[in-house]
């Protein structure tokens, strides 16, 4: 009995160191285990928010003059006269276009508008003549003089603009008609394909149809669909993008019907 009583001993012995090796203890002495670090979260710091600007391509309105004749940007109207009142343009071209009268035009208007022309054709097939472009203070007398003996002043001063008061004097204005001839200086143009076109792309070589149907109080003239002024592709994109028609809306100054 002794030597299994030695038997069972050396028996719990090894036992004993066996599982010490293994690692284990009683629960009560175990080290408490420690759950994985969290890792550290980044909050990224807020971007300033941008400026609001007051156009949608951040066009600085004040680039140019809207007073001086000789900016591209000038607004003349029934209550904004030329000054001079007999402005003529420094430099004026024929450019290689169609003509129904022969007139000439600043030379930006010029190559912007064979651009445009060209393009139409080249993108529609259609063909243009130009109607009519500067006229001086001379000639829009004889125009607006005409009008009036044929029509009455009251008519004759919502279609044709006073000598002194016209875009045609500054040498910036193109009137366009269709070739073959369909509704030329006529508010139907605004129905022919190249009215149409003109309408939705003049705007992408700097053009802005000057008078729509929908503004007459505003710019003081009834709807011509064939008016195209050219106030440079800048100022016509930012018009375009923030869906202002006239320039007198996006620039902030008077216009209206009456004569001042």
């Amino acid at each position: 009995m002794r030597r299994r009583g030695v038997a069972v001993t050396v028996a719990l012995i090894v036992l004993l160191a066996l599982t010490a090796c293994a690692g284990w203890a009683p629960a009560s002495h175990r080290r408490p285990s420690h759950p994985p670090k969290a890792h550290a979260t980044h909050t990224p710091r807020a971007l300033p928010t941008a400026t609001p600007t007051p156009t949608a391509l951040g066009l600085d309105k004040t680039a140019q003059s809207i007073d001086d004749p000789n900016s591209t940007w000038v607004v003349v109207n029934k209550v904004r006269p030329l000054s001079p009142i007999d402005f003529t343009p420094p430099s004026l071209v024929y450019p290689d276009v169609t003509y129904v009268n022969h007139q000439p035009m600043r030379p930006e208007v010029a190559g912007a508008l064979v651009a445009m022309l060209k393009a139409g054709n080249a993108e529609a097939g259609l063909d243009f003549s130009v109607q009519s472009a500067y006229r001086s203070f001379e000639s829009q007398t004889r125009v607006y003089d005409d009008d009036v003996a044929r029509h009455g002043q009251p008519y004759a001063d919502t279609d044709t603009a006073r000598p002194g008061h016209s875009e045609h004097q500054t040498g910036l204005a193109v009137d366009i008609s269709a070739v073959p001839a369909k509704c030329s200086l006529d508010a139907c143009f605004a129905d022919t394909p190249q009215g149409r076109w003109l309408a939705a792309n003049a705007w992408r070589f700097g053009f802005l149809l000057r008078y729509p149907a929908d503004k007459v109080a505003v710019t003081g003239f009834t709807f011509e669909p064939w008016h195209f002024r050219y106030i440079g592709v800048p100022l016509a994109t930012e018009l375009h993008a923030t869906n202002v028609s006239t320039l007198e809306e996006f620039f902030g100054v008077p216009g209206g019907t009456e004569y001042h």
